[in-house]
């Protein structure tokens, strides 16, 4: 018999990460919304410099993005030194290069200052073309990172035992890490130096005059800051300029079991477009590694072939790794892909000047989060970083600008399903455990029915900026495919920029 594929991903072993309460109006330095890498990185930074630190965050702790990752911490960014080069130019690819460097250097000498039990490691990372692909990219990538300061060097393939790559660029000095549990240690030194960490706090809005800022939370507690960091994947307070600099993309996972060390541990990345990444994790226990495979992206909303999609991944995995056995694993996760490549840190443009924000991963979170730590505390302190303005979230490159228009036309067009009709299915034939957007007179529903039978109706309209939601069957959530928001099965919003649930709605009458 085959064994169950768990549909979460593979990092739930961690251990009592500590989380508090505040009272209303309680008053603060800082206050961090967002427990994910950026947030706890920034907390855990601000709170070593003596300063009064408060993180907020409506779910766990490493609940939201941060769970999903593969955790890859690279200084190859994945849209490649050339495509950075030639947006940044050659002195912004070589601080994107430095940043990303002195952010894995950061968590490894967290790991040893803190003591944290995360299995980090220093390996190697390798890039490779897709068949056919002329070596000409990976020369030109070569050229691209040595001139950003990295010690790239062209090999004749990766070292896999049973599939010749060809040609192929090393990164030596990357790494890998269990995400939590670097979390869980990062969560214990903030709390141990005074800090406090609330979970199950939902922020409903920040309000600031400049000087102080008031956070107010839909329980109707609020607390009051000199500063305020919104680290939650993508700012849930702002309702457009960030969001037409950046798009949600859904990125699929599996984890095949391999016999331990019938694949050397390194990071292993393609040119393809979507491209592949791959790692290994240890198994506690037993003599197998799981094999992690992602790809396969595509924009939040936009499309309705999820299973095919974990498909594809599985069959090219086993094509290059044909010692992999069961699946074991299949999850996704939401990354914020921007313009330009590079994440949005800093000040939130046309926001009192103690706002900010750490968005736009762009498949880089766990190195772009903990730039984010480092960087927020030095403008916070009010020091000067030579990485201000690369991240700077005001800014536009020019190389950027066909980008822009492209990702916003996409999302333009998605305000069509207005006047689509809706599903023609009878809601008594909408099969158990699915969802349907449905047309009410001149409303627009979305409709869930629960493996018991019974009805769950909410607006199709997302309450971020009024596009119609669509279902996704795989994942049992409504996703919109305008900004990236998404919610559950009955209407719960689980990640940004919508910070509302959609709203419950009578149910149409039921017809056969």
């Amino acid at each position: 018999m085959a064994n169950e594929v768990n549909h979460q991903p593979v990092w739930d072993s961690v251990h009592g990460i500590p989380t508090g309460s505040f009272r209303s109006d309680t008053a603060t330095d800082v206050c961090v919304v967002g427990a994910g890498i950026s947030g706890l990185s920034a907390a855990y930074n601000l709170i070593k410099e003596g300063l009064r630190v408060l993180v907020l965050d409506d779910g766990p702790v490493g609940g939201g993005q941060t769970h999903n990752t593969t955790a890859h911490l690279s200084n190859e960014i994945d849209d490649r030194y050339t495509e950075i080069q030639r947006i940044h130019g050659k002195d912004g690819a070589r601080l994107a290069a430095h940043s990303h460097t002195s952010a894995i250097d950061f968590i490894e000498k967290t790991v040893a200052r803190e003591k944290i039990d995360c299995g980090f490691t220093r390996l190697d990372g390798y890039l490779f073309n897709p068949p056919g692909r002329s070596t000409d990219v990976l020369t030109e990538e070569e050229k691209a990172a040595r001139e950003a300061g990295l010690q790239a060097e062209m090999l004749p393939r990766a070292p896999l035992p049973h599939f010749d790559t060809g040609p192929c660029l090393r990164f030596p000095n990357q790494g890998m890490f269990h995400p939590l549990r670097y979390l869980e240690g990062l969560a214990r030194a903030i709390t141990q130096a005074g800090g406090a960490i609330v979970t199950r706090a939902h922020v409903d809005k920040v309000e600031s005059d400049g000087k102080t800022a008031l956070v107010m939370l839909a329980d109707g507690r609020t607390a009051r800051a000199r500063d305020v960091v919104m680290a939650t994947n993508t700012p849930v307070i702002d309702r457009v300029t960030i969001h037409t600099k950046q798009a949600g993309y859904l990125t699929y996972v599996i984890a095949l079991a391999v016999p331990r060390d019938a694949v050397p541990r390194a990071l292993y990345w393609d040119t393809e477009d979507p491209y592949h990444y791959v790692r290994l994790a240890g198994l506690e226990q037993g003599d197998e590694d799981l094999l992690i495979v992602g790809g396969e992206d595509h924009k939040v909303g936009q499309a309705w072939d999820q299973e095919a999609r974990f498909r594809r991944l599985e069959e090219w995995a086993r094509a290059r790794f044909p010692t992999a056995r069961e699946r074991r694993y299949e999850w996704s996760g939401e990354v914020m892909e921007t313009v330009d490549g590079l994440g949005f840190i800093g000040r939130n443009p046309g926001d009192a000047a103690n706002i900010y924000i750490a968005t736009g991963d762009s498949g880089m979170g766990m190195t772009h989060g903990t730039i984010a730590g480092i960087l927020l505390c030095d403008l916070i302190q009010g020091r000067l970083n030579a990485w201000a303005d690369l991240y700077d979230p005001a800014r536009m490159r020019g190389g950027a600008v066909g980008e822009y228009i492209k990702e916003n036309l996409n999302t333009a067009l998605q305000y069509s399903a207005w006047m689509s009709p809706g599903e023609p299915v009878p809601l008594t034939e909408l099969p158990l455990n699915c969802g349907a957007v449905v047309r009410d007179g001149v409303t627009k529903l979305a409709v869930y029915r629960d493996e018991k039978g019974g009805y769950h109706t909410c607006s199709a309209v997302c309450p971020h900026l009024q596009a119609i939601v669509t279902w996704n069957d795989k994942e049992k959530t409504w996703d919109c495919p305008a900004h990236g928001s998404r919610f559950s099965a009955t209407g719960k919003v689980i990640n940004g920029p919508a910070n509302k649930d959609l709203e419950k709605a009578e149910s149409p009458v039921v017809t056969t």
